[in-house]
């Protein structure tokens, strides 16, 4: 697995890592021996990044996977956390007190003395813009609860702001075949001040499983059933806010342009690892089987079975047949 540097983390992490929003039961039920199962799989298949969050499963996701490096002490790991998203999202609530308790918790969770890494979770725009909030961070890392800090954001404008800062040190953004507004000017400015980029939602909420039909239904408890219009929290969150149906037919348009026996979820990956600025995508599993196929991602672009040139054709040209209009200007 190829390895890249974490933004001004100077960590070393894999170009697909794992995320684990699945593990707190948004997704459907995972048991702690799924999950488990997951985690080893990734690891032996090269992976050495996870990326959770506070408010997955209310602290569950956190606190499986620190079971699981108490168990596996010796395994080269980085950890990404996100705070704030168990608090209203309130600009008020964006405070150092607050910061120290949610922390601490992670701290606890994740049974980790100091955080690999902590990132504001998608808070609201205000916060982004605010002095007193990076001071707050700041004060973190000189104390040794976190080594660094980063954000994640709904849009481009919230990453253009939190790049700007000195000591931010990475950004989370959603970016996909599906959602390409971030090759404008948020790659180009990470890539200039060397911050990183981590791809989250590389597979649009599973659209780009390639498994989908417009008859498949999702559980009572699964946010692509209950947040298909942003009915909990911001729609681009499911489905990378595109519209089920279109999603479902521009997939299938990808899948047909791929060579024969690449599969839709390994070439979305690869396509997003391929674009100059990304540090890593992390896309959740469930089983091993699905943690498997996403960590051979880049072995598609390495071994040369991809047209790297072909495919981001591909990408654009379905972007702007189905999404560009509806997506582009909204986050």
């Amino acid at each position: 697995m190829q390895s890249r540097t974490l933004g001004r983390t100077g960590r070393s992490v894999s170009v697909v890592g794992l995320g684990t929003w699945q593990f707190g039961g948004d997704w459907g039920p995972v048991s702690e021996q799924d999950a488990a199962a997951v985690m080893d799989t990734s690891v032996e298949s090269g992976v050495t990044l996870f990326d959770t969050a506070d408010v997955y499963g209310d602290g569950r996701s956190e606190q499986l996977i620190g079971a699981w490096r108490q168990a596996n002490p010796d395994v080269p790991l980085t950890v990404t956390t996100k705070m704030g998203r168990r608090a209203d999202q309130v600009p008020a609530n964006y405070v150092a007190a607050n910061f120290r308790e949610w922390v601490d918790r992670s701290r606890r969770n994740l049974r980790q003395d100091t955080l690999d890494l902590v990132q504001l979770h998608c808070p609201p725009t205000a916060v982004f813009e605010d002095d007193a909030v990076y001071d707050a961070l700041d004060a973190l890392v000189a104390d040794g609860s976190v080594a660094a800090y980063g954000v994640s954001v709904e849009t481009a404008d919230q990453a253009l702001t939190a790049i700007a800062r000195p000591h931010v040190a990475s950004v989370q953004v959603i970016l996909n075949a599906f959602r390409l507004k971030p090759l404008d000017r948020v790659l180009p400015a990470a890539r200039e001040a060397g911050v990183g980029i981590l791809a989250r939602v590389p597979l649009a909420s599973g659209l780009l499983s390639g498994k989908y039909t417009t008859e498949t239904t999702f559980s009572e408890g699964d946010h692509r059933n209950y947040n298909r219009h942003g009915e909990a929290f911001d729609q681009g969150e499911t489905f990378s806010g595109v519209d089920f149906a279109d999603g479902v037919q521009a997939a299938r348009a990808f899948a047909a342009a791929l060579p024969e026996g690449i599969s839709v979820p390994q070439a979305a990956l690869a396509w997003i690892v391929a674009q100059d600025g990304v540090t890593a995508a992390i896309p959740g599993a469930r089983n091993p089987e699905q943690a498997r196929s996403n960590a051979g991602a880049p072995d598609l672009v390495d071994g040369g079975a991809l047209d790297l040139g072909a495919l981001d054709s591909t990408v654009h040209e379905l972007y702007d047949r189905w999404f560009r209009a509806t997506v582009h200007d909204r986050w």
